[in-house]
């Protein structure tokens, strides 16, 4: 009889091997783990799609799965992949993982610290670094603001060493004005609303200085709830400086600088 007449002894393929090589993968994945009960139930195998697919004659790669059964981990799962080449009786280890699945809970994405800052976040012994590539800030020499309306007080403070080496950029400029405007002493809120009249008529109003000066200012009046705060000109309060109250026949009454408080109704105790 030829050799031709025998039939080689059909072996295993590749995926074969590596479908059956579960308690390998497993070890591997207990052994990166540290702990048995780390590794749960085997959720199945998948190929790699590296290319090798379209080439049998290089071998398989196929990932085994586990599942984590580690805390805080629940969605997760194990990835051990394991390789074969022809010629090879046993699968390689390539690597093993610890994977989020589609229900797996997962961290947000890291934000820079600058864009995390919030108003307020700021406590005693913080410093608050400024970055050279603020868009709110220009250097002095620069910059078409208030600094500049005097070309010799800036040379002087330049050689004296008092003078600011940044300021307000118009962009760094509108941003705060826009805030304080849309802000709790705007001329939106309740509060201005309901005023006898606009703080830019207040007595207690202090116009800023600069291109700020007639939209903006702060507030002198201890009673007033936007004392010692930025408010905007036509905003306005109940302390109004000019604001009085009528009697019932329609003639202004007496003002008297002090507190007032509705005593209309009474208080059931």
């Amino acid at each position: 009889m030829s050799d031709s007449e025998y039939a080689a002894a059909p072996g295993p393929t590749p995926d074969e091997v590596l479908a059956a090589a579960v308690e390998q993968a497993r070890a591997a994945a207990v052994e990166v783990a540290g702990d048995a009960a780390a590794v749960g139930d085997h959720l199945g195998v998948s190929p790699e799609p590296i290319g090798v697919d379209e080439a049998p004659e290089l071998g398989a790669v196929r990932t085994h799965s586990f599942a984590a059964t580690l805390p805080g981990y629940v969605g997760w799962h194990w990835a051990v992949t394991l390789a074969v080449v022809p010629g090879d009786a046993a699968p390689t280890l390539d690597e093993v993982v610890l994977l989020p699945g589609d229900s797996a809970l997962l961290a947000p994405a890291w934000v820079p610290w600058s864009e995390r800052l919030r108003p307020g976040d700021l406590s005693v012994g913080d410093v608050l670094p400024s970055t050279e590539d603020d868009p709110r800030l220009v250097p002095a020499y620069l910059a078409d603001d208030d600094s500049a309306d005097d070309p010799a007080g800036r040379v002087v403070a330049e050689e004296l060493g008092i003078g600011r080496e940044r300021v307000l950029s118009p962009e760094g400029r509108n941003e705060a004005a826009t805030r304080w405007r849309e802000g709790d002493f705007g001329p939106r809120s309740s509060m201005a609303r309901h005023a006898p009249g606009p703080c830019a008529t207040c007595g207690f109003y202090l116009p800023l200085a600069g291109s700020l000066r007639l939209s903006l200012g702060a507030c002198s009046n201890a009673f007033a709830p936007a004392d010692g705060h930025v408010v905007a000109a036509d905003y306005g309060c109940g302390a109004h400086s000019q604001a009085s109250l009528e009697r019932a026949d329609g003639e202004p009454a007496e003002f008297t600088p002090t507190a007032r408080y509705d005593t209309a109704d009474f208080d059931v105790l």
